[in-house]
């Protein structure tokens, strides 16, 4: 009997997480009906971070009265734990990209404010411990949003609060802190790597698909240096470099500069809640099946895949990959660390085709790879 455990992120747009489990187990179950499949509902910080979170944990669901990446009013939740006085906060809710129309899509005018409303009632209702799930955000405010919402003052040349959006980081001339969150420790969840500014930081990698252009990354990526230096000047940290700062438009960097937080792998972190580490550390697994919408130069950055790699190494196990758009190659994959990259996409069709099947598309790939593959470690 052949034993899986299969851990996928979601195919963004059409497939998320559990349908994707659901459509792996039901094309290995067409070749080796008698596989035993394990699943994880995982995530890495970003959109499903709160679902997976409460597939493990019982949790009081608290919706908040907060605002969107742009400013409007709504309502978001989060879940609490009331045992253990912990809260467990996705970013995405109130700060995340999937609340604009692509025509309001601009990381010059969007801000993490609204997730640090939804903090600041968990903190009203005793939290001593916030895990955050910072990834799918539509903004580039390196985390002053949130900072604002708990106590931070960002100021002008003129001693003027600055609203805490992207086009103002170049505009901070100096950081003001009123009041003290004394008991409480933050933690960051996400599988991203990139520094604060750069190359490979938050806005040249990630500001475009937020809808930055040229010029906008440009600009966001200065902001992000000049943030940094007066961070170093007025409070006297350093945390541009440190692998993680550069996630979800900086708010990595934010959360530990302003918070203090701890960083989490968001598959360490989903791996762990699952107690799913018992049936690998007793041999009980033969190989592990992943999965996300691309895979891409992002997944090298660190996305959930990374993360489900890493744990392939540490157990010795081959990591096979379905996609629906591969666009490494098979070297990259292979430095990667994935036994197989599948893609799913009918290329010979339109996207919105591929789109709407998608859960066909991903059970005939997989019976295919297990019925071509002589054997299924391969």
């Amino acid at each position: 009997m052949k034993r899986f455990l299969v851990i996928p992120d979601k195919f963004k747009g059409s497939l998320n997480a559990e349908e994707v489990i659901e459509n792996i187990s039901v094309g290995i179950k067409s070749v080796l009906p008698d596989a035993n499949i394990t699943s994880i509902l995982a995530s890495d910080g970003g959109d499903g971070f709160l679902d997976a979170v409460a597939r493990y944990i019982d949790l009081q669901t608290i919706w908040t009265d907060t605002v969107d990446p742009i400013g409007r009013p709504m309502k978001a939740p989060f879940g609490y734990d009331t045992k253990t006085s912990t809260a467990y906060i996705e970013l995405a809710r109130a700060s995340g990209l999937v609340l604009l129309k692509e025509k309001e899509r601009n990381p010059l005018q969007t801000s993490t404010y609204g997730t640090g409303l939804q903090i600041k009632k968990a903190l009203e209702l005793g939290a001593k411990r916030v895990f955050l799930g910072i990834g799918g955000s539509a903004t580039n405010d390196g985390g002053t949003g949130i900072a604002k919402a708990l106590g931070y003052r960002f100021l002008d040349t003129n001693g003027n609060d600055l609203k805490t959006i992207g086009k103002h980081l170049d505009r901070i001339a100096s950081i003001k802190k009123e009041g003290k969150l004394d008991g409480v420790s933050f933690f960051a969840i996400n599988d991203v790597n990139n520094p604060l500014y750069g190359i490979q930081g938050a806005a040249h990698v990630y500001a475009a698909q937020k809808g930055a252009n040229a010029h906008d990354v440009e600009r966001l990526d200065a902001g992000l240096r000049k943030l940094d230096r007066v961070v170093a000047s007025d409070l006297g940290v350093q945390n541009a470099n440190i692998p993680g700062a550069g996630s979800a438009g900086g708010t990595g960097y934010g959360l530990m500069t302003f918070f203090n937080a701890d960083f989490i792998s968001g598959i360490d972190f989903l791996l762990d809640l699952s107690k799913v580490n018992g049936l690998l550390d007793a041999g009980h697994i033969d190989a592990i099946i992943t999965g996300e919408g691309a895979i891409d130069n992002q997944t090298l950055q660190g996305k959930l895949i990374s993360g489900v790699v890493r744990l392939g190494q540490k157990y010795g196990l081959p990591v096979i990959a379905f996609c629906g758009i591969k666009e490494l190659s098979a070297k990259e994959a292979r430095t990667l660390g994935l036994r197989a990259t599948i893609e799913i996409a009918d290329r010979e069709k339109p996207l919105d085709y591929n789109m709407q099947h998608a859960a066909m598309l991903l059970q005939k790939a997989v019976k295919n790879y297990f019925k071509t593959v002589r054997k299924w470690s391969c």
